[in-house]
């Protein structure tokens, strides 16, 4: 399997770029996986913040079976990847079954930071968005999508979200192989076209 990772700040549009990607290629060979369903059945007590959950430190994140996992759909094989409920801040017990295909865009804060996943990585991507622009996108995710208010929302940017960002993600932007910023339509169609082509060699690699 061709693995590509996609990383950045929270609200700097991994997931809908990596959509992008699957649009482009236009393939049912090419699969999704969100780093953000690997976050720990429950958050660490350790990392809390003022009394809230930390979800931007590496820690937060079960590595164990991220890793294992990677390996597994890098192997051919489909895997059973986790789901996670960010209203109650828990694992759901349902599963997502997830390959085998040819290629697999994985998308988190942190999918570049671990070594053991960067050596399974085939491409590696960073967005680099402007901080502003995402916060604005987080603030009007987590009021639509995980019912929180404006109040609850601006503490965690500046207790937990900024600060990790600045201390461990924002470095990991040097093991990109890419480097992409807001405009992502063009960078998504370069990363089409390297599909295709992987996807186009795997093919005649089959018939021959």
């Amino acid at each position: 399997m061709f693995l590509i990772g996609i990383a950045g700040g929270s609200g700097s549009g991994k997931t809908t770029f990596a959509q992008k990607i699957l649009k482009f290629a236009g393939s049912d060979q090419v699969t999704h996986l969100h780093q953000d369903s690997y976050y720990l059945p429950t958050p660490p007590k350790d990392l809390y913040v003022k009394d809230r959950p930390n979800f931007d430190h590496p820690d937060a994140f079960d590595w164990p079976l991220l890793r294992t996992q990677l390996r597994e759909l890098k192997s051919g094989r489909a895997i059973a990847a986790p789901t996670y409920d960010f209203v109650t801040n828990s694992r759901r017990s349902d599963t997502l079954r997830i390959g085998p295909t040819r290629v697999c865009v994985f998308d988190g804060i942190y999918a570049l930071w671990d070594e053991g996943i960067r050596r399974l990585l085939d491409l590696k991507i960073f967005l680099h968005v402007d901080a502003d622009i995402r916060f604005i996108r987080r603030l009007h995710r987590d009021v639509k999508e995980r019912g929180r208010s404006l109040d609850s929302i601006v503490a965690q940017y500046y207790d937990s979200v900024r600060p990790m960002h600045r201390q461990f993600l924002e470095s990991t932007s040097q093991f990109a192989d890419l480097v992409a910023g807001e405009e992502t339509d063009i960078p998504a169609q370069v990363v089409a076209s390297k599909i295709k082509t992987v996807l186009a060699d795997s093919h005649n690699t089959d018939r021959a």
